[in-house]
């Protein structure tokens, strides 16, 4: 089956409920079907675009977002989702290096891209003012049969280079994985009513939205984060289900006590946190709001899917945790000569399950790294405990994870390394209160540069989340005898 094909099953049981919302636009199962399908006809009979061929969508939360990329997959035409807060020549590098031909943009975007060329781009059409009526054109047609080993979306991330790489994420990981998430969670039966806030751009995002619909359900969509609104629209709209990452959960309960008490949610049967480790202390904030038995705290990855997750039986027992494998998961904790750990001995995490990805888009050699005898690996490093429970430890290459949005150092190393007073620098992710973990780099320069100079600097190369807004100045970066940095240093300092 396909993710379309999922959303038509869902559709059959009842054409005239109600499937999203957005605002004060909805969307019934039978018009969201007939949207999708227009969008399959017009993606090959107006643009001519064959089954194998790529786009992108570059745009914030919608019902349309949706229907784009349910619609363009069904048609063979797999979408790379690119994240709107990145910078015009960033966006630029992953359409070209995913060799989209058609390009779907929200206003903002399009305004950002005016003066930007696209090479292989057919085709762009703004959401909002021209999707409309390019679907109007279009007249559904009988649904073509799309292999669910083919591809669904291709998100980006980023790589040991620090450049991004697209994910291949097939339509049967993602379908499986919705059924493990009705099956761990329960909060996604038809009668579920959830809250969709995260950005579709992101995996996490994209399947935590898709799941309420795919599964029979109802879900509400919010194009930004308003804290108030978020949590007025849980209790008044009796949500179900609620997925945010710790940055979200810090900023709602920084509301003031009387907007907590009077907007308290009645009807959660869940509560989900991904993306970065939720402390201990928002953890038992979580719980004694909601209530218990709702909090999940989930651990996976774009290319993995959900891996673990740690039900709310254990949240306030198992300190610093992510759980136990999610049904259908194997998870295997190696040392460095590829034997098993043993209990709390730290290790690289391998998951073997229905929910992997099917590789990099032509990054044999990066896929080959990441798949060894058909299990999987990110490099995260965890213990397991003695009762199953795994902890990760560190990030094996590095990466940062603010606000939910993986940051790779490198990529900004390399941006400030080309700052005419930087001699060397190095880039670390801090704890953050607010974010999960934010920047710092330390940099060794003769004429010690002013902060907003630099931060000026990165932001006209990179995107505002990825620059950081803290620098040190150091003599000289600490390095070990083959050059390499040595960043535990620089975390004790940081």
């Amino acid at each position: 089956m396909s993710i379309a094909g999922g959303v038509r099953a869902a559709a059959g049981r009842n054409p005239a409920k109600l499937a999203y919302k957005h605002g004060e636009r909805t969307r019934s199962y039978g018009q969201l079907i007939d949207r999708i399908d227009r969008v399959t006809t017009a993606l090959r009979a107006d643009l001519g675009l064959d089954e194998g061929v790529h786009g992108a969508i570059v745009a914030k939360n919608s019902i349309e977002y949706m229907e784009i990329v349910i619609g363009a997959a069904q048609a063979g035409v797999a979408l790379a989702t690119v994240n709107p807060k990145l910078a015009a020549a960033e966006i630029k590098a992953i359409c070209e290096d995913a060799e989209a031909r058609v390009l779907f943009v929200d206003e903002d975007t399009a305004e950002m891209l005016a003066d930007m060329q696209i090479d292989g781009i057919d085709r762009t059409i703004v959401i909002e003012t021209e999707f409309e009526a390019w679907l109007a054109a279009s007249r559904p047609d009988a649904p073509p049969v799309v292999a669910e080993w083919g591809t669904f979306t291709i998100p980006y991330t980023s790589g040991t280079t620090g450049k991004p790489k697209g994910v291949l994420v097939p339509h049967r990981s993602r379908i499986l994985s919705m059924f493990a998430m009705a099956s761990e969670y329960g909060c996604y039966a038809p009668d579920d009513r959830f809250l969709a806030i995260a950005p579709m751009c992101h995996g996490a995002g994209m399947i935590f939205s898709l799941a309420p619909v795919f599964l029979g359900g109802y879900a509400e969509i919010m194009d930004k984060f308003d804290p108030e609104l978020v949590i007025r629209t849980l209790k008044d709209e009796a949500m179900t289900g609620f997925f945010g990452v710790p940055t979200h959960f810090n900023v709602i309960f920084s509301l003031e006590q009387a907007i907590l008490a009077a907007s308290k949610p009645q009807d959660l049967k869940a509560v989900i946190s991904n993306a970065s480790a939720l402390p201990q202390a928002m953890k038992e904030t979580l719980v004694d709001y909601f209530g218990p038995g709702l909090l999940h705290e989930t651990y996976g990855s774009t290319e993995a899917g959900i891996v673990t997750n740690l039900r709310p039986a254990d949240q306030l027992r198992k300190q610093a945790c992510v759980g136990q494998p999610i049904p259908g998961t194997l998870v295997s904790v190696r040392n460095e000569a590829g034997g098993e750990c043993a209990p709390d001995e730290v290790g690289e995490l391998f998951s073997k399950s229905p929910y992997l990805f099917n590789g990099y888009w032509k990054r044999p050699e990066e896929t080959a790294e990441a798949y060894q005898d058909g299990w999987v690996t990110v490099g995260d490093l965890v213990r397991r405990d003695a009762e199953g429970h795994i902890y990760i430890v560190d990030r094996k290459k590095d990466m940062v994870i603010s606000g939910g949005v993986n940051i790779y150092p490198r990529e900004v190393e390399e941006v400030l390394i080309t700052h005419p007073d930087i001699r060397d620098v190095a880039v670390i992710g801090v704890p953050d209160e607010k974010w999960g973990e934010s920047l710092k780099a330390f940099i060794v320069s003769d004429s010690a540069p002013d902060a907003e100079q630099l931060i000026a600097f990165c932001e006209a190369k990179i995107s505002r989340m990825k620059t950081p807004r803290v620098f040190e100045l150091l003599d000289v970066i600490p390095r070990n005898a083959t050059g390499k940095v040595l960043k535990t240093e620089l975390r004790k300092r940081g």
